[in-house]
């Protein structure tokens, strides 16, 4: 059952609440629907970007008064973009949330986008492309998706390029922002020390006034891609000194959120711990790479499932031929009760560490609530628990083929 409590106001704003009386601390969060998928063709980038100048003041909030305020009462304030949505937090002493949260909702909703801060910002902006660029992981896995999906949004870089960046105005962003920075595209999540009442208070009076939404370009829809055959590439990098193997599967997003759960247990019976397949032997046993590890990450409209390993570029060939003999026993073999209840531990237990705070909740809650329904994340433990060994083995043959993955190799140069 959900313990939190979900509301929608008039204006079509979600708004989640879950009462912690034994913490003095608040969070609030607010997220938008607002990521790199909704940038059309001339704006690539624009969403990050407008993150970043969400907190140059409004026409009545000057820029830097938001942050003088939650800081002088000993609070903090966040924000991250992503390519499904945009993500503001502000975590404070309970009884400072009615000082602190109209600001955030004044930032959100009217912001100003001012030139000269536009220009300053933008430099910001410009410095942490270049500051990724030096980063030979950073650059590994932004090849390795762009191979994969290609001209879908999912395949390029949440940051935009320096050139897309230099072609963006005030203007339009103006436009972008008054186009997604709306109610039916927001939800905001409380958690802590403050009763339902006073929150629904606070947010009624912090989120009501939105601007009149605007008519800008539209973002293009991108079918799916496929994957059906290896797709290889290699890198040479002057600042590596081991090689690194990146593989990938692409995997359902949330609408088929069971498999998601499924392909979970799989990565962690794979890569997660010094028993688990690839670890033992890889690592421990052979001692043909430094480190192996394997991610799912939940998207809303197609996943990633990954397997990356650092190494000894002698080794690259060995490693990928072993990976894939792995997976051709994970459709063979059968999975042991002992493998799988471990994975079921771990998992359970990852999830329950991380449920423990306010910060947590309302990040759990509102992510799930913008990709897909914010009861879904309590599911969570119970999924993972209905899985069996021949349910797990059927996901195995069905997603993560040896036959078709993508992979992208870095070799120093």
């Amino acid at each position: 059952m959900f313990p939190g409590s979900v509301f929608r106001l008039d204006n079509g704003l979600t708004f989640i609440h879950q009462e912690i009386p034994t913490t003095p601390v608040v969070v609030a969060d607010v997220w938008v629907r607002a990521g790199t998928t909704l940038e059309p063709q001339p704006w690539f980038g624009m969403a990050h970007f407008l993150e970043h100048m969400i907190f140059k003041g409004t026409a009545t909030l000057p820029p830097g008064m938001f942050d003088y305020n939650v800081e002088n009462r000993g609070g903090i304030s966040n924000a991250a973009t992503s390519y499904d949505y945009a993500h503001y937090s502000l975590t404070t002493a309970a009884p400072y949330l009615e000082d602190t949260l109209p600001y955030l909702g004044e930032l959100l909703l009217n912001a100003a986008i001012p030139e000269d801060e536009f220009s300053r910002e933008r430099d910001v902006v410009l410095e942490e492309i270049r500051s990724c660029n030096d980063d030979s992981d950073w650059i590994g896995f932004q090849a390795l998706i762009k191979s994969i999906y290609g001209c879908h949004p999912y395949g390029r870089s949440v940051l935009g390029t320096e050139q897309e960046l230099m072609q963006q105005s005030p203007e339009a962003m103006r436009c972008f922002h008054r186009a997604h920075y709306q109610p039916e595209n927001m939800t905001v999540v409380i958690a802590g020390g403050i009763p339902v009442q006073s929150a629904w208070k606070l947010v009624n009076h912090s989120f009501t006034d939105f601007a009149k939404p605007s008519d800008c370009p539209q973002f293009e829809k991108v079918a799916q891609p496929i994957i059906t055959e290896i797709r290889r590439q290699e890198l040479y990098l002057p600042r590596i000194e081991q090689a690194r193997l990146l593989m990938a599967w692409l995997v359902p997003g949330v609408e088929d959120i069971h498999t998601a759960y499924g392909l979970d247990l799989l990565s962690v019976l794979l890569a997660e711990g010094r028993t688990s397949r690839l670890v033992r032997d890889l690592r421990e046993d052979l001692q043909l790479v430094q480190g192996i590890c394997s991610n799912f990450s939940l998207q809303r409209e197609s996943s990633l499932f990954t397997i990356t390993a650092w190494l000894e570029p002698e080794n690259l060939k060995e490693v990928e031929f072993l990976i894939c003999d792995h997976l051709d026993k994970l459709h063979t073999q059968e999975i042991s009760e002992q493998e799988l209840a471990r994975s079921r531990r771990l998992l359970c237990n990852e999830y329950a560490f991380s449920t423990e705070t306010p910060n947590q909740l309302t990040g759990l809650y509102g992510y799930y609530n913008t990709i897909a329904q914010a009861e879904l994340a309590v599911m969570y433990p119970q999924e993972i628990q209905s899985f069996d060994a021949p349910q797990l083995q059927k996901l195995a043959k069905q997603y993560l083929s040896p036959q078709n993955y993508a992979v992208t190799v870095l070799k120093p140069c």
